[in-house]
């Protein structure tokens, strides 16, 4: 199979969908790997680095996109992207298609078979090629939110840890997956007063398993998100429904009675955002200030320290595209039910139910498509 690898093109995306390591894992399963020039360039990896391993260097990705029989991405394809992809051609990357229906509209256009990095599953009922993004961001969203408490940066001139005789910052976090469990690490390393505010009460006994007393933990209700926010100095916002647009648990409303200078980090902005003031930033702009509270909504999070995100989604997006490569996308996803959870799109039609619930599309089965 010819394997395509596109530099990405979304703002301040550094990330790579193949390192030098995998094109050689690729080649010595017989495939071909084409890799757009400088697609390495933010990882540290040049363009002899891929060639050593075994890849064609390739000027366009127009040409990549019109020779590759399977097209290997980190992001959502751009609009110019999706122009380029033909009918069933495979697309492996992530899609966060809920909410985002100019993307899905071209997809279903398009017939690719679109098959997404979010939404593939594991046998301990996590999602293997998402979980090592969001230990990223969750780590990310503290140090970005400690940043944002700065007052030149909008913030209330708070430290996250405080000093001896001054409080720490009271952090808030919305949901205790791996998002929430990875900003609590870095918050209780940083000395910060952590809250995790969750709806499972297993997932709440295993955080204090974990981190001990000096988590706090409370069962999400909305008035425990109202009034916990309100006392926050730094909220972060980790919740995930797989596949689907990520629910509103912030209301604008509720801002009103959040301290001036307070900061609200959306993690699940790729998912549309918990919060009805979110609105997707980038890293070249990543805050605006809705009622007197700073909001980092930056899409893309993982992509600010691309070499350590693009070697650990490596080592779990890897195995699958081999997979699909060795076997062809219809066979790969009819002998593995939890990369077949991974196709949204194939042929023009959705396969992906929340996607398609969420965004009124008929809903078919893959297994309809694999057999």
């Amino acid at each position: 199979m010819l394997i395509g690898v596109p530099k990405e093109i979304k703002n301040h995306e550094y990330r790579v969908g193949f390192t030098p390591t995998s094109v050689r894992e690729a080649v010595r399963q017989g495939h071909s790997v084409w890799v757009q020039a400088n697609a390495g360039a933010g990882i540290g990896s040049s363009d002899a680095d891929y060639t050593a391993a075994g890849a064609k260097i390739v000027a366009e990705a127009s040409e990549i996109f019109a020779k590759a029989d399977m097209i290997v991405k980190v992001k959502e394809p751009q609009a110019g992207e999706r122009a380029m992809l033909r009918e069933g051609q495979i697309l492996y990357t992530y899609l966060h298609l809920a909410p985002d229906p100019e993307q899905t509209k071209d997809l279903v256009k398009s017939g690719a078979i679109c098959i997404a990095y979010e939404t593939v599953t594991s046998a301990r009922g996590g999602l293997p090629l998402l979980a090592p993004m969001s230990q990223v961001a969750g780590r990310m969203s503290v140090q970005s939110g400690a940043h944002c408490l700065e007052k030149a940066q909008g913030g209330r001139g708070m430290l996250l840890g405080g000093v001896p005789g001054v409080s720490p910052a009271k952090v808030v976090i919305l949901g205790g997956g791996v998002v929430g469990t990875n900003a609590a690490a870095i918050a209780l390393g940083m000395g910060a007063d952590v809250t995790i505010i969750e709806r499972s009460t297993d997932r709440m006994e295993e955080l204090v398993a974990r981190f001990g007393l000096s988590v706090k933990t409370l069962y999400s209700t909305q008035g425990a998100i109202e009034d916990e926010c309100a006392m926050a100095d730094l909220v972060i916002g980790g919740v995930l429904i797989p596949g689907a647009a990520a629910p509103k648990l912030v209301t604008k409303a509720m801002l009103k009675d959040w301290k001036a200078g307070s900061v609200f980090v959306d993690v699940a902005i790729d998912q549309g955002g918990c919060a009805e003031t979110s609105h997707a930033t980038t890293h070249a702009d990543p805050t605006y200030v809705v009622d007197n509270v700073v909001h980092y909504c930056v899409a893309n999070m993982p992509g600010g320290v691309a070499r350590t995100s693009t070697y650990a989604l490596n080592n779990v997006t890897l195995p699958f595209a081999m997979n699909i490569a060795n076997k062809g996308w219809k066979k790969a996803l009819h002998d593995d039910v939890h990369l077949r959870n991974g196709l949204n799109v194939a042929g023009g039609k959705v396969t992906y139910k929340a996607v398609a619930d969420d965004l009124g599309y008929d809903y078919v089965a893959a297994e309809k498509l694999v057999g």
